[in-house]
This record gives C-alpha cells, structure tokens and sequence, in this order.
C-alpha cells in the first residue's frame, strides 16, 4: 500500500511516500525549487518521493493525505476577522483573494499535480494539523507508548496540543486554542529583535546567551497571564496578528524601549537581553506543559513535534530536568513533517496497520530521505562540465578528507542522501575542524554571509559523546543543547569584551571552541556506524589523526538559500564561497585546480535574507 502526505500553501512544503508502513522518501519542496521556505504545490517534491518508492506513470496510489484541513482554517480565518472588524480590512483584502483562488481548491491541486505526473489515488484524506504533527512525531519513534506534546504557531484552531500513543493508535485529547500560542508568542519577539518569522527563530534563539534575561517579570507582567498547567492568556493588547500586517504593536514596543530593530542593523544590548528573556519563559512554558502531559498521560516517554520543538535549548532543558524517562523529537518538526506525519497517521490510524517499536531504534533512517546520485551519476556530470576531480578508493576516502580537516581546510560533503529537515546531518553539510580557533568567524562570514555570533554544532562519535558534553544519550538529529564538559571549557575573559559583540563572540572557550557557544553550550549531532557508516568513518579518522572525535558541521548553503540538493548546486555554493575543497560521492575536488567559474555578479540579490 503506497500513502503519499503532503503539506502545502503556508510554509515549507513538501512531500512523503509511506510504503506499507515503511517510510521511503521525503523532501521539501525548496531543495527542487531553489526558494527558500517554498510555500507552492510540491510538484518536484512529489515526484522524487513517486520515484524513489517505484511508482510509474499509469499506477495508482493508496491515497494520498494532506496534512491539514483547510476549511477549518479558513473558518478560524473568518471568525478572527470578524471578531476584529473594522480593524484588520488590509490584511483581510490580502488574505482572502489567495484563499478563494487557491487553498480551498487543494483537491482539485492535488489531482491535477498526480494528473500532471501520471498518477491517480484511490482516496484524498485530510488530517488535523496537529493530528499530522502528532503523528510524525509518535509512529516512527521507538516507544511502543508515550506522551505526545506538539507546540506551534496555530494550526485549524489548535497551537498547543497534548495525547497518547499506544501501539498503533494516536489520541489528542488537550488543547490550548488560537490567539493563544507560544509558537506565535516566540515568532513576535522573533520579528521584534529584527529577524523573519518562520525563519529567524533560531537565531533569535543562538542570540540569548548574549543577553540578560531582564524583561522576564515585564512579559509575565504584561503579554501573558501563564498556569500552573502551561496553559496561558495572551494580552492581545500588545500583539498585531489578529488584525494587523505585523506581530506586535505600539504597546509591545513602549514595554521594551522603542520600535522593532530594523532587519540587517546593527544588534544591541537590548535585543540580547530581549533574546534572553523570551527563551527563559518559553523553556518555562514548555516544561509546564510538559509537566501537565506527565500528569495527564502518566506516561514515562515523551515525543514532541511542531515548530516549537525545534528550540533546541529548551529541548535540552527538558531532558536535563527528567520529567520524562526519555523524549524523542521529530526531527522534521515544522510544516514540512507534516506531510510525513500525515502519511503515517492515514497508514496507522486510518487503515488500522500495525506498528512496530522496538524501545531503542527510530524508523526514521536517519532523516536520510532525499534523493541520491551515485558516483555514475557525477562521474557523468563532472565530464559534462569539465570539472576535474580526483576519485579516491572507499578505503582512502575518510582518510583523506580528515587529512583535510586536520590541516583546517574547509570541505563541502556532498553525500549519500539527502537530509529531511531542516538540518544537515553529514550528507549536505560543510564540516571543518572544530579544534580551531578562527574557523567559527571564518564559516560564517566568508563561507556562510551570515550573522558572526551564529554558532555551529558539533558532529560527535556517538560512544564518545560525554566526554566532551553533558549528555547521557545519544543525540542523531542536532536537536538537543548541552553544555561542554567542565574539563574541556577556558576561561573566556567576557568583561573585558562586553563592549565589543565581536570580541565577545571570538573569545575561545574550550578545546572545541569553534562548536563551543559562547554559553558553553553546543547543539549535538551524535553520529553511529548504524545512521551514517560512511560519515562515522570520517570522524573516527580525524579522532585517529588528532585525538579529537568531534568535527564541525553546517548546512551546505549560504545564507537565504535552501540547501543543496543536486553536484550542481553543491558545485555552485562550493564556487561561491570559501570552501577548500568538494566532496562530491567519492569524488574530490580542489578549488584552486577548477577553471574560471562564469557566475552571475548579483548572485546574492537571488535570495531573500533570512
């Protein structure tokens, strides 16, 4: 039975095919696309997903599922304008015209995408939001039973929800409703401090270490009445969303000393400690829920999804208060899983197939769901361009490029297959050597073009892991922060650079310090031989060559661009930027032996800054 889910038309669509039970493909429209955060049809997505399950021309799938129901939403749409009236007309005249034109016809874009690529599907399903999130989460972690938590903006109606899993069936049983949302409450501060929604939360997240949290008391004073149960009251007094173009208003501004900070200008001390502020009340808030779903469920597992779930800091600060035994977060938590989530829940919950859950290992392969090319594929395409590179033997490969990291060249990885999710796990990623001191500002301003005081996670061997971190368990997908161990950290002189961010930032705090925040914190990827063999392969030869079982690694792209999916946009960003070397399958090439790369002088311009 072949299940295809889809998410589609508000952020980060994508596609995935689920093949009697089994998870075979997913990817997000942007990577095909080439445009950031892609909203459209997945048309690109859907068909990679068609190809890599077998499905040709002329078959029929199963069904095929969105992910979640657009007249409910619309409805939802409705009523809080109307609630608002007159306030809110521009935005309504805005919102409503690609709604009538577009998101309540999705079955007529579904079957016209199937139509267009030749298939058909025996039903069309539409799940609840949450219900996809929930289910994304759940069905392919290793618990037979746990907890389910999925925090976000809004879906229909829903923005915090709380059920079981048992088996093979998902109940969502709690619900905290639309306006009141910690999704959306994080998102204000996230355009505040002068970053986009949707987009720059993290770095609204990596920028409050710098800070101090001194506006604490303020927004428990006046943006949110908070219980004992994680559930709130926003103040909608101070926010925008409900009738305006933008997250928060002139009250939001009068509690926190003047308008937003303008996108691109300089940061000041007063979006760190704004920074700072709203994730020690988000990690509060979310402990609190976490603690109600304890109480609720009486589980001792947890799984958690939604966006909210990709704050990492706060993912870790519940790991280390032990409200739950264990927690597993889906590492696809946005928009984008829910296609996945979707597709599992109509295979589980919607023709009651059983589930299968062995207490240790997740079916999510590693979140390497994306497309592959073999070294016959960029062989061809090397020799098409004229390209040289050098093909090194499976027995030389990891060598050579730790060979390269030793020497703290920068190499592009290009791998295996492609990420699902917002991170690169090692087979779209750029790695280097995170013994150095200056690579942290050299990834991010000449290889990157973006922000300095960014951090970058470390790629750890997974037996290896406590030693150079607070951590007690494995961590596959880069989604838990835990500090440096205390015998690894140095002690970084902070007063003398407090009046300078970039001294603050370039201060070396451990023996790792290019993955080392300046918190001492970092954002682990635990890599096994069981997720990613030839990736483990590579971090064991640099542990051979430098006693140090720990590498950096970031997403092959640059700032604004999705990252890379074919050798053509690996070649492409690896031209563009500071990158030493590409390693392309077993291919490896050289920047200073490749010819004069004919590139468009405003390449930048091409995507919007995120």
């Amino acid at each position: 039975m072949n299940i295809l889910g889809i998410s589609a038309f508000y952020h980060d669509a994508a596609a995935a095919l689920v093949a009697d039970g089994e998870i075979v493909a997913a990817a997000q429209e942007e990577r095909f696309s080439r445009k950031k955060h892609d909203e459209s049809f997945p048309l690109s997505a859907i068909r990679y997903c068609l190809a890599a399950g077998g499905v040709s021309s002329g078959q029929k799938l199963d069904a095929v599922i969105f992910y979640d129901k657009p007249i409910t939403k619309f409805a939802r749409l409705m009523e809080t304008y109307f609630s608002v009236a007159p306030r809110g007309l521009r935005s309504f005249l805005l919102a409503t015209p690609q709604w009538i034109k577009r998101k309540l016809w999705i079955p007529l874009h579904i079957e016209d995408g199937l139509d267009q690529l030749g298939v058909t599907a025996r039903a069309t399903l539409f799940a609840e939001h949450h219900e996809s999130h929930a289910a994304g989460a759940f069905y392919p972690s290793p618990f037979p039973r746990a907890a389910v938590l999925v925090m976000d903006g809004v879906g229909e109606w829903a923005t915090t929800s709380i059920g079981v899993g048992e088996e093979n069936r998902l109940t969502l049983a709690h619900e905290l409703r639309f306006p009141h949302s910690l999704g959306l409450l994080y998102s204000a501060f996230t355009y505040f401090a002068g970053f986009k929604i949707n987009s720059g939360e993290y770095k609204l997240m990596g920028l409050a270490p710098y800070g101090q949290p001194r506006f604490v008391q303020t927004i428990y004073e006046h943006l949110l009445d908070l219980k004992d149960d994680g559930s709130f009251r926003l103040n909608m007094a101070y926010f925008d969303y409900l009738s305006g173009l933008k997250m928060t208003g002139r009250k939001f501004a009068g509690l926190f000393g003047g308008p937003p900070r303008q996108p691109e200008s300089a940061i000041t001390e007063r979006e760190m400690d704004i920074a700072a502020s709203i994730q020690v009340v988000t990690e509060e808030i979310v402990l609190r829920m976490a603690r109600q779903a304890k109480k609720i469920t009486g589980m001792d597992k947890l799984c958690l999804s939604g966006g909210v779930a990709l704050n990492c800091v706060a993912n870790g600060r519940l790991l280390r208060e032990h409200i739950f035994d264990d927690i597993y977060i889906q590492p696809a938590s946005g928009d984008a899983g829910g296609a996945l989530g979707a597709a599992l829940l109509a295979w589980h919950q919607v023709y009651n197939q059983p589930r299968q859950a062995d207490g240790e290992r997740d079916r999510m392969k590693g979140a390497y769901l994306g497309p592959e090319f073999t070294d016959q594929d960029i062989t061809a395409w090397l020799e098409a361009k004229g390209y040289p590179g050098k093909k090194l033997a499976d027995d030389q490969w990891a060598g050579a490029l730790a060979a390269l990291l030793a020497e703290e060249k920068v190499v592009g990885l290009f791998q295996g297959r492609m990420e699902f999710g917002p991170r690169a796990l090692g087979n779209r990623s750029i790695i280097g050597d995170a013994r150095s001191p200056t690579m942290q500002s050299v990834m991010n301003l000449k290889i990157k073009y973006r922000e300095s005081f960014r951090p970058f996670a470390p790629s750890c061997l997974e037996e290896r892991g406590g030693e150079y971190f607070d951590i007690d368990r494995p961590s596959p997908y880069m989604l838990i922060v835990a500090d440096v161990r205390e015998n690894r950290r140095l002690k970084a002189n902070d007063e003398a650079a407090t009046a300078d961010f970039s001294a603050m930032i370039n201060q070396i705090r451990s023996d790792i310090p290019a993955v080392t925040h300046v918190d001492y914190s970092a954002r682990i990827q635990t890599v096994s031989p069981e997720s990613n063999r030839r990736y483990y392969n590579l971090i064991k030869e640099f542990d051979r060559l430098t006693g140090c079982g720990v590498i950096i690694n970031t997403s092959f792209n640059v700032r604004g661009e999705p990252i890379v999916c074919t050798p053509e946009d690996a070649y492409r960003c690896f031209m563009r930027t500071g990158m030493d070397y590409l390693a392309l399958g077993s291919f490896l090439l050289k920047k200073e032996e490749q010819p004069p790369f004919a590139d468009d002088a405003n390449w930048r311009q091409h995507y919007q800054l995120d």
